[in-house]
Parts: C-alpha cells; sequence; structure tokens
C-alpha cells in the first residue's frame, strides 16, 4: 500500500517539473521576443497596417531630329476609395456618380467592397480631379497620373504607336524603345490602424518618381507633314485603298518620313479609321483595329515589280554579265522554256542597248540579263545584298522576304524575278537596297532611333547601327546611279524630273493577286542628287483607279516632294548634267 502512494507521489512530483520546465521556456521564448526581436516584430506589425499608392513616373517625350516633341504627356488623375476610410458612403457614391458620370450602383459596389483599395476612374481630367479634391471626402483618394499625349494627333501613327492604360507601349517606338521611356514609379507610403483607418499625424513615406528618358528620332516633322499630305492627296485623286511614303537618308539610313494613310488618331487609337459598319463582335473588332494599326511600309510584303529592276541591274554589271553598250532585243515578249513573258510595250522596243533597256524598263532585257546570271549567282547577289533578311528597323513586326527557294528557282522563277514578279518583299527591304546600291555600296540598317536623353539632360545612350560595306563596288554603285538618272533624264521616270536638280529614279507597276482582278500597285523610288544622294524617297500607290502606271502617277509624286524638301533639307540647285561627265566603260 506504501509502495503505491509513493509510486503516486512520484508521478505528480514528475508532472509538475515537466509542467516548470514547460512554463520556463515560454517565459524564456516571451523574453527573447519582447527583448532581442521587438524590432523585427514591430517592422512587421508596421507593414500589415502600411498603405502603399504608387506614383507613376512621367513617361519619357519623343522628339523628332529638330527638338519638335511629337509625343509627352497630360496630368490626369485616378479616382479611388478605400473601405475602411469611407465616413459618409451614400455622400460618396453621390458625389463620384454625379461628378465621373457613372452609375451610382456600380460606385457603390466599390466603395461598400472591403479590400485595401478600389480604383473608380482612371484618366479623369486633372481639373475635374480637382474639383472632387475639394468635397474633402474621407477614404476618397485623388492621385496624380499621366496619360500618353500627342500633339500631331495622326502623324506617323503606324511609326510612333501608343501607350495602353497602364502607360506602356503597345506598338511602334513607344513599345521597342519602351526600356527608356517608361521611368521608374515612386510611391506613397501612409501607416493605418488595424481597422485601416489612417492614422493622424502619422509621417508620410514618399518615393520620388524617376521620370523617362527623352527619346530623339530622326524623324522630321516638317517632311512627314509634307509626305503625308502629298499621299493624301494622290489618294483621294487616285482612288487607292491606301498609301505609302518613305524618305530616308541613304547614307546612313536615317528615316526622315514614313507616311501610312490613312493614318489613324494616336490619342483615341481603339476608335477605327474607316466608314465601316460597327463590328457584330469584339473579335472582329480587334481584327479591324490590328489591320488599322499595320504598317504597310513594314509589316506588309508586295510584288515590286520594275523597281526591282535595280537589283538584277546590279547584279549583272557587278558579275560582269552585261555592260552598258551591251545590244538586246525586245519583239514585245520572250519565251523561256514553255513560258511566252511579254514586255509592258506590246509591239516591243525592237533594238536597244542594256542603258536603253533600262532607261525604257524592257523585261526582255532584264530577263536576258538574268539568264545569264543563272540561279547559283542571282542567289548569290540576292544574299550579297541583304535581301534574304530582314532590314533590321528599330519597329516592332519587320516581315521578312518571300522568295522561292533555291532548289525550286527554273528558268522561268529566274526570269520573273529579274523583273520584279513572282515573290515579295517589303517596301522598306526595297529602298534599303536600292539606297545600298547607290550609296557606293554600303548595305544600311534603316533606322529611327537617334539617342535617348536622361531628365537632367544628359545624353545617356546613343544608338548605333550595322552598316555591311561592299556589297557592290564603287564603280558598279556609280554605274547604277548614272543609269538611274537616266531614266529620270529621258526614260520611263521623265515625270520625276525637276529642275535644277539631278534626279535618278525607277518606276514600277506590278499587278496585285490574283492576276484575275487586274489590280495594280504602282511604285516610284527616286534619289537626288543622282551624282552624291543625300535623300532617297518610295511611295507605293495601292489600286489606284484609272490610269495606274507608276510612271505616270508615283513618279511626279516624288518630284513634288523633292521640289519641296530639297531646298528645306540645304541642298541647292545645280545645272550640271551626267550625260556629258560619266564615261561608259567596258
Amino acid at each position: 500500500m506504501n509502495s503505491n502512494k509513493t509510486h503516486h507521489r512520484e508521478k505528480i512530483a514528475l508532472l509538475f517539473f515537466l509542467l516548470f520546465l514547460a512554463m520556463t521556456g515560454l517565459m524564456g521564448r516571451l523574453i527573447f521576443l519582447m527583448i532581442f526581436q521587438s524590432e523585427h516584430y514591430s517592422a512587421m506589425a508596421e507593414d500589415l497596417h502600411e498603405r502603399e499608392r504608387t506614383i507613376k513616373a512621367a513617361r519619357g517625350n519623343i522628339i523628332d531630329a529638330n527638338g519638335t516633341v511629337i509625343a509627352t504627356n497630360r496630368t490626369v488623375c485616378t479616382i479611388s476609395v478605400i473601405h475602411n476610410q469611407v465616413k459618409k458612403p451614400d455622400e460618396v457614391v453621390a458625389v463620384l456618380s454625379k461628378e465621373l458620370g457613372i452609375e451610382e450602383a456600380e460606385i457603390r459596389k466599390k466603395v461598400e467592397k472591403y479590400s485595401s483599395r478600389e480604383i473608380i476612374k482612371t484618366n479623369v481630367d486633372k481639373a475635374l480631379g480637382d474639383q472632387i479634391r475639394t468635397y474633402h471626402l474621407a477614404g476618397v483618394k485623388v492621385d496624380e497620373d499621366y496619360k500618353r499625349y500627342y500633339p500631331y494627333d495622326t502623324m506617323a501613327s503606324k511609326v510612333l504607336g501608343f501607350t495602353g492604360g497602364d502607360n506602356q507601349g503597345i506598338i511602334g517606338l513607344e513599345v521597342k524603345y519602351e526600356q527608356y521611356l517608361k521611368g521608374m514609379n515612386g510611391k506613397i507610403l501612409t501607416m493605418s490602424d488595424a481597422a485601416g483607418i489612417e492614422i493622424e499625424n502619422a509621417a508620410e513615406d514618399r518615393i520620388e518618381p524617376i521620370s523617362g528618358q527623352t527619346l530623339q528620332i530622326s524623324l522630321d516633322v516638317n517632311i512627314q507633314k509634307y509626305c503625308e499630305q502629298a499621299a493624301y492627296q494622290v489618294m483621294e485623286k487616285k482612288g487607292a485603298k491606301k498609301v505609302s511614303i518613305i524618305v530616308m537618308n541613304p547614307k546612313n539610313g536615317e528615316i526622315k518620313a514614313m507616311v501610312n494613310v490613312p493614318e489613324f488618331n494616336l490619342n483615341d487609337p481603339f476608335t477605327l479609321n474607316t466608314n465601316t459598319e460597327i463590328p457584330a463582335s469584339a473579335k472582329e473588332k480587334q481584327d479591324l483595329l490590328n489591320q488599322m494599326w499595320r504598317n504597310p511600309c513594314i509589316n506588309d510584303t508586295y510584288e515590286p515589280g520594275s523597281t526591282f529592276k535595280i537589283i538584277t541591274a546590279a547584279a549583272g554589271l557587278e558579275s560582269g554579265v552585261v555592260k552598258l553598250d551591251d545590244h538586246f532585243s525586245c519583239p514585245g515578249f520572250r519565251v523561256v522554256e514553255d513560258r511566252k513573258i511579254r514586255c509592258h510595250k506590246v509591239g516591243g522596243h525592237g533594238s536597244e542597248t542594256f542603258l536603253q533597256g533600262m532607261m525604257n524598263s524592257c523585261n526582255p532585257v532584264l530577263i536576258d540579263v538574268g539568264q545569264r546570271l543563272g540561279v547559283d549567282n542571282y542567289y548569290k547577289y540576292f544574299e550579297q545584298f541583304g535581301l534574304k533578311g530582314k532590314t533590321g528597323i528599330d519597329v516592332p513586326g519587320e516581315a521578312s522576304t518571300i522568295m522561292h527557294r533555291k532548289q525550286d528557282m527554273g528558268l522561268v522563277e529566274l526570269a520573273t524575278v529579274s523583273f520584279g514578279q513572282s515573290f515579295q518583299i517589303t517596301p522598306l527591304q526595297l529602298i534599303t537596297t536600292a539606297a545600298s546600291i547607290v550609296n557606293g555600296g554600303n548595305r544600311i540598317t534603316p533606322h529611327f532611333g537617334v539617342k535617348a536623353t536622361t531628365a537632367d539632360g544628359e545624353s545617356s545612350h546613343t544608338f548605333t547601327y550595322p552598316m555591311k560595306e561592299g556589297i557592290v563596288s564603287a564603280q558598279t554603285s556609280e554605274t547604277m546611279r548614272y543609269i538611274l538618272e537616266e531614266v529620270v533624264a529621258e526614260g520611263s521616270g521623265k515625270k520625276a524630273k525637276l529642275d535644277g536638280y539631278r534626279v535618278g529614279g525607277k518606276t514600277a507597276t506590278s499587278e496585285k493577286l490574283p492576276r484575275s482582278l487586274k489590280k495594280y500597285i504602282s511604285s516610284f523610288v527616286g534619289f537626288a542628287p543622282a551624282n552624291d544622294p543625300e535623300v532617297i524617297a518610295l511611295i507605293t500607290i495601292d489600286e489606284p483607279q484609272g490610269i495606274y502606271y507608276g510612271g505616270t502617277i508615283a513618279a511626279p509624286v516624288i518630284a513634288d516632294i523633292f521640289k519641296n524638301i530639297l531646298p528645306y533639307m540645304g541642298i541647292e540647285p545645280t545645272e550640271e548634267k551626267t550625260v556629258s561627265t560619266f564615261r561608259i566603260s567596258g
């Protein structure tokens, strides 16, 4: 019996001992947390009751070659509510509904929602935001923000691109140079109690935003505006579907203008620029918007037609398979294997030299040059000139050349390619290659970006672009300039003549697919001064009505543009002629 009592006492003593150890451990832990970890848990508690609001960074401006601002910001406001801070919900709902033009039910839903912050409306005009502030509504926050603004509305819309609701670039240069333009957002940190009520007189932490950098581009507002005017005029006059114009410095690839009419309003980019009926579905509308935003100069390919004879001629001269005074015969067609391929002149040009064949834009002459080169050699120059790859322009979405595979290219395909049919390239690829052939033989990279500058005015980054030297020899380049000047002086490009200036160029009239529709693209590529090109331009007129020949309707537009922009660029007229000074060499 005594033994059982003793055993029971030992058990109780053990229990008390274990309890003592547990209590001692808990007390030790509590002392440790209170003394040694107090700062850590105080910070956690502070974080729990710290509210964070973003201060949007101002997006960097985009300026043209002369420093003219073409993309900037307007101050707007974001209106939001914090549920736990709202003292008079009915008044908040009534005021915000009245001022913002939003249904009371929609606002009430957000006011009564248990969340840290509910945004009522963004992009509110600053004057209206200031008006809402005057009500001093508890729990209503009016934070200043920025909305992208384009002073020229539609100008260069498909080049500049636009931003979304979060001020991030969506298309064009806005998205390409996002890392330079976007800046870094700041923060406002305020303290609130456990119920979410802001603590009066509590210190407010503020992390200031860093503005985005200013992007300078090569585009010139004056040249762009004049080209847009010329494009709209010819589109209206010829009832064309669309018109594109590119103006470039052929020596370094800087693009001075890129027009794609009809353009769209950058300040209202989600409104269609056509009179089409309202689409039945969101997908249909989005498809139409995507088409409206496309940049045909870069995103779309086409059969270039006779402007591509520049490439065939340069390859023929460079390889030595043809000379300026070589003689050809044009009966109005060429038979290649089982195909009869016609010249644009039904009766033919008769006997002519290679120079005359280029001046006449004679298909049989260029077919013969292509056949002399052969598939292997032609492909070699096609790649050497940079036509197989992309140009590398600093605008997203560039399309690639669509060309026959070498193993699938027979004599008929070679013949049609030689005068610019049965394959497709972008207008940008065509003008870039033409520029590289006439500038002395250096393959340039077309581009807009010049430099990015920080808000304090210090240049942070100058953009550089690759150049490949010697795609043709200096002699071949000089000969091509002479040929193309003669095309304008006495050949198919006569309507591009400009008194006092030496202009070179090449016309084209290409038939769209399917051929049965009898729809055309008329184009002309021209450069000046012909002996030392400072500017090169390309116009493409899509589906002109009535007379559609490139030499008749496209060449005069470039002449008119040159007439206005050459003096502006400081290129003075001269009476010097090429014919008497250029020596035709073997």
